[in-house]
């Protein structure tokens, strides 16, 4: 008896433990990002400066469109390991068709068809074909940047375009078009995921395919079309790419495929499918971004910088085993 009774409270005990925890592993990228802000402030006083909050929400304004875009395939217990690649086959799309004369409404559209083809047939493989999605998109990271690098002979090519500039650097306030642009893609996705026949059933595919099966949705189209999309959202990505570094480059930036999963990782979506956010995303990449800036400023080595990255993933990673 004395020892059912002493349980009892031990079980009362670790059950608010775990609530607790569950909290904060819910509220871990904004708890996160509030942290820093006050630690890198308190660093560096230049940290809240206008020009370094500027530069901070234009560099992650990018992150944010392709945390969206990998958001919608993670739902779906998925992942796109070829998200960066395809932004980079974007972008020489784009600077290929400026170069031959196209313009810049052709060339936007160009980049955004390369991107999304890329993304349509990642989806198409993974659901008709049947092969597991990280071999799938880890061929395309590779194709893609083979045949970026193909078209472009492996030279950028520079785009000095007055409206590329004014999306660069103009924009509302501290607000710049950039971040205004990723701010939009968020919304439109928080939307059309919660708000949608179509949100709907890409949740449901995420959380269990036959019983998603069994309610006659086609779960095929469903992982087709979460693929397009984020290849879209790659070809989107792509332009504000151009638009900000001024070229369109050939190289694949890997540390964008990393990112964009460590700030769907920080947001709180379930790497298993079927439980997704939309701001969790968001607020993950301006913390990356934030984390990597604040870094930057304290004159910490890049060397350090991966290693950050990597440990706050790991830790959001061990939290989301609590979330509630």
């Amino acid at each position: 008896m004395a020892n059912a009774t002493l349980a009892a409270p031990d079980r009362d005990t670790w059950s608010t433990r775990l609530r607790d925890i569950g909290f904060w592993a819910d509220w871990a990228a904004l708890v996160g990002l509030i942290v820093l802000v006050v630690v890198f402030q308190a660093a560096n006083p230049t940290f809240l400066s206008t020009g370094n909050i500027q530069s901070m929400l234009e560099a992650a304004a990018i992150l944010i469109i392709l945390g969206v875009g990998q958001t919608f395939v993670i739902a779906t217990a998925g992942i796109d390991l070829s998200i960066a690649s395809t932004m980079t086959l974007g972008a020489v799309g784009f600077g290929q068709a400026y170069s031959a004369g196209w313009g810049l409404a052709a060339s936007c559209a160009v980049a955004v068809a390369a991107s999304t083809l890329a993304g349509l047939l990642n989806g198409f493989v993974v659901a008709r074909g049947k092969i597991t999605d990280f071999i799938v998109t880890l061929g395309m990271l590779s194709a893609a940047s083979g045949l970026a690098l193909i078209v472009s002979n492996g030279k950028p090519v520079t785009v000095i375009e007055p409206a590329l500039l004014k999306l660069s650097t103009n924009g509302i306030g501290i607000l710049g078009w950039m971040f205004i642009i990723a701010a939009a893609v968020a919304i439109v996705a928080h939307v059309v995921l919660f708000h949608t026949r179509f949100g709907t059933h890409l949740l449901a595919t995420g959380g269990s395919p036959e019983s998603a099966t069994a309610m006659g949705i086609s779960t095929a189209r469903i992982k087709i079309a979460v693929y397009a999309v984020a290849g879209l959202l790659a070809g989107l990505a792509s332009i504000l790419l151009v638009a900000r570094v001024g070229a369109a480059e050939p190289a694949a930036n890997t540390s964008f495929l990393l990112n964009s999963v460590a700030a769907v990782v920080l947001g709180g979506v379930s790497l298993f499918g079927g439980r997704a956010t939309v701001i969790g995303p968001v607020i993950g990449a301006l913390l990356l971004t934030a984390l990597v800036n604040g870094l930057t400023l304290l004159g910490v080595s890049q060397f350090y910088q991966p290693l950050s990255v990597g440990i706050v993933v790991v830790l959001a990673a061990f939290l989301m085993r609590f979330q509630r």
